[in-house]
């Protein structure tokens, strides 16, 4: 538990990283974009989309395939995402805890610090109010209940997600995060073919919801359609899998992103490493490697 309670702590702790300055001159910005007095806040001016936001503020979920694992995990994870407007490089964080029987899980994580440096042209797209492009911002925490509904049974595994987006991540002016909350949920599948000793080949997919608040007066909120489809194979503790996941919004604003995912896992007795990587197809314009340590622990009862 004290190991829980110190990641918490941690994430929370960079809560402290300094946002907008109030005495910084914007002079350029209003001349930029024509702001006078009595327009409405530069906030009225940023678009609220994965299009035109950092590559962690409105992320397509990670996907789920349908089952819990059954050991509490705590992940650290590095990640680089290639852009050649908006080069970004973050640390971020995990927390999964399951019990009642590996019925119910807890998931909670998010982007501890994010580094970023992006281009003039990719600031006055954006609307981004930081003149040299360069900075550091602190990510929303995510905390997400997930329940087990079918497993190992004639009927595919089923698995309900329901989370919730905080508004805690920081640099708005920077077109990082949205300071504002929303949340998503969605069913995924899966069903197993082969055997656990030797080769499991796992297709996997989900149908969900994800909505966001805008700045929007006449449309304070974005719904999204969410998916994904996918599959896994895996063999003497190694995984290798690859989806296609994203959600599509009603606003068209650039609001329907949508990438391949990639993924290589190897399981050890208490340990896991991972390598992804997630190339960005439309509305989210990254090409990302993470690399995740995972520590496993016994489950709680």
């Amino acid at each position: 538990m004290k190991n829980y309670l110190f990641l918490i702590l941690l994430i929370f702790s960079f809560s402290l990283v300094k946002g907008q300055d109030p005495n910084q001159d914007y002079t350029w910005w209003n001349e930029l974009h024509g702001w006078e007095p009595g327009d409405p806040g530069w906030r009225n001016w940023m678009i609220i989309s994965p299009g035109y936001l950092g590559p962690n503020s409105l992320p397509i979920p990670g996907v789920k395939r349908g089952f819990l694992k059954d050991k509490t995990e705590i992940e650290i994870s590095a990640s680089n995402h290639f852009h050649s407007g908006d080069p970004t490089q973050d640390i971020s964080g995990r927390l999964y805890i399951p019990f009642a029987n590996n019925k119910i899980a807890v998931e909670m994580y998010g982007v501890i610090l994010e580094h970023f440096a992006f281009s003039e042209e990719i600031r006055n797209e954006r609307f981004a109010r930081i003149e040299n492009g360069k900075g550091v911002a602190v990510g929303d925490f995510y905390f997400s209940t997930l329940i087990q509904i079918s497993k190992d049974r004639k009927f595919p595994n089923t698995l309900f997600r329901f989370a919730t987006k905080t508004a805690s991540g920081n640099m708005l002016e920077g077109a990082r995060y949205t300071d504002s909350p929303g949340y998503f949920f969605d069913l995924s599948f899966s069903k197993n073919f082969g055997k656990k000793e030797s080769r499991v080949f796992r297709p996997f997919g989900s149908l969900g919801f994800y909505s966001w608040q805008t700045n929007d007066e006449l449309n304070l909120q974005n719904d999204a359609f969410m998916y994904s489809i996918g599959a896994d194979v895996e063999k003497n503790m190694w995984l290798f899998s690859t989806s296609l996941s994203g959600y599509s919004g009603y606003k068209y604003e650039r609001d329907k992103p949508m990438k391949l995912n990639f993924e290589l896992r190897k399981d050890l007795n208490s340990k896991t490493i991972k390598f992804q990587y997630f190339h960005g197809l439309r509305d989210w314009e990254y090409k990302t490697i993470t690399f995740s340590f995972i520590w496993k622990l016994k489950p709680v009862k």
